[in-house]
């Protein structure tokens, strides 16, 4: 699908999710989220399905995988448990099994020589935010990296996303997130920024493409490359819209 220019508004900074949009993660955690079901007597769950529990951070990933249900709950004490363990496996395996995505070197080399910042906004901590991108190669092409455990409230409140243009110096309305999830659309709305969505991330089962009409969407496109491509057509009369 043809969308019209990114902006005919000042764009200094694009925002960019970590799991789903830079990197394919789910290889590492469904390691460590099996190694706590483990812990409890539990089956392995497939890669595939715990993809699926993505997205709103650790605590919600590892109630959601040893429960199998994106809505579980575990006691104080079990999840406590559960926690250590997915803590302890996910510092050993994180970064050694994901992958970066096709094109996303390329992409951020566009974005970079175009002039923009450049952030990584996720709701990972920073204790193993840091060592993935470090570890991917990507983290040096970044300005900056803001995580789950710097501010107040993940994704999709948008607390990283204003702490994000705080750090790189600019208004929420002069950057656009790339994401892969209802939480990154919502976030970046909420914040006052715009957003495009690409499809190779989660979005906790459901299809992207079903957030089309959302609020603040600019556009959904296969692949990082391809929103960067995007993002930085000419602009000059073209209004920019919230869906496409």
């Amino acid at each position: 699908m043809a969308y019209p220019p990114a902006h005919s508004y000042t764009l200094r900074a694009t925002l960019i999710d970590l799991d789903g949009t830079l990197l394919d993660t789910a290889p590492d955690l469904a390691f460590a989220a099996n190694r706590a079901r483990a812990a409890f007597g539990l089956a392995e769950l497939p890669v595939a399905r715990v993809a699926l529990f993505v997205g709103k951070g650790t605590d919600r990933l590892v109630q959601r995988a040893l429960t199998d249900d994106l809505d579980g709950q575990l006691d104080a004490g079990d999840f406590s448990r559960a926690k250590a363990v997915f803590e302890e496996h996910y510092r050993a395996v994180n970064g050694t099994r994901s992958q970066v995505f096709p094109g996303v070197a390329e992409a951020l080399a566009l974005l970079r020589a175009a002039g923009l910042s450049l952030a990584c906004v996720t709701n990972k901590p920073r204790e193993f935010t840091l060592p993935l991108l470090e570890r991917s190669g990507l983290l040096s092409r970044l300005d900056a990296a803001v995580c789950g455990d710097e501010v107040a409230r993940r994704k999709p409140h948008p607390d990283l996303i204003v702490a994000a243009c705080t750090r790189l110096g600019v208004e929420p309305a002069d950057a656009i997130l790339i994401g892969d999830s209802a939480n990154d659309a919502q976030a970046a709305h909420a914040g006052g920024s715009r957003s495009v969505l690409v499809e190779t991330g989660y979005n906790e089962g459901e299809s992207v493409h079903d957030l089309a009409h959302s609020a603040g969407v600019n556009g959904i496109f296969p692949t990082l490359l391809a929103a960067a491509q995007w993002i930085l057509r000419p602009a000059a009369n073209a209004a920019p819209r919230t869906h496409p």
